[in-house]
């Protein structure tokens, strides 16, 4: 596959993209390469449903090869929210910091044992004349008791990865890009992506 178009406008998303893809002789577009505005609404219940939407619905505007994502934070204790709304779940504008903060009041003073949680990334590929496909990668961890770290973005600073005393927005940009839950979900589509090279 000479190109692939990327359906995000986030330029974080775009170059770990980009970086894999460079590997296998792929170039990738994103939504920025395109004059015409797309906004999909996410209207699927599961990040599955979400990504295959904004895959399909602009493969099949553009008849090209789309990759889509969706991606969230699953919390045991809070029943699997915020979930698909992370992104809103504090409100329609979308604040980092709000949707956080609701996080930490809805958890309370649940014990820390308790606080058990994941990073979801469901990277959806649409195809013209070929079956969609998901593949998730996750990122277990628990929620800790208050923001801590400058890195990263969204629920960065109360997610602490297994295996680490430290907030995802505490590690470096290569600790976290060789565990999160994104890296994860592109190393299952990246066997995919060699298949379709060879």
């Amino acid at each position: 596959m000479k190109e692939i178009v990327i359906a995000t406008n986030n330029k974080g998303k775009v170059k770990e993209f980009e970086q894999m893809f460079s590997a296998l002789g792929t170039r990738v577009k994103s939504l920025q390469d395109f004059e015409e505005d797309i906004d999909v609404e996410e209207t699927g219940e599961t990040f599955e449903e979400n990504a295959l939407l904004k895959a399909e619905t602009i493969s099949r505007k553009w008849n090209i090869p789309v990759i889509a994502d969706d991606s969230g934070i699953v919390v045991d204790a809070l029943d699997g929210r915020p979930g698909v709304y992370s992104a809103r779940y504090a409100g329609e504008e979308k604040n980092d910091k709000k949707n956080l903060e609701k996080v930490l009041n809805e958890l309370g003073s649940t014990s820390v044992k308790d606080r058990t949680a994941r990073f979801v990334c469901v990277i959806a590929v649409a195809i013209p004349g070929e079956e969609s496909f998901t593949k998730r990668g996750t990122c277990e961890g628990a929620i800790a008791l208050q923001p801590r770290g400058e890195h990263g973005f969204g629920y960065d600073p109360i997610f602490i990865p297994n295996g680490y005393k430290r907030t995802m927005a505490e590690l470096t940009a290569e600790e976290k890009n060789s565990i999160s839950h994104r890296r994860n979900a592109l190393k299952k589509l990246e066997g995919w992506l060699r298949e379709k090279g060879e």
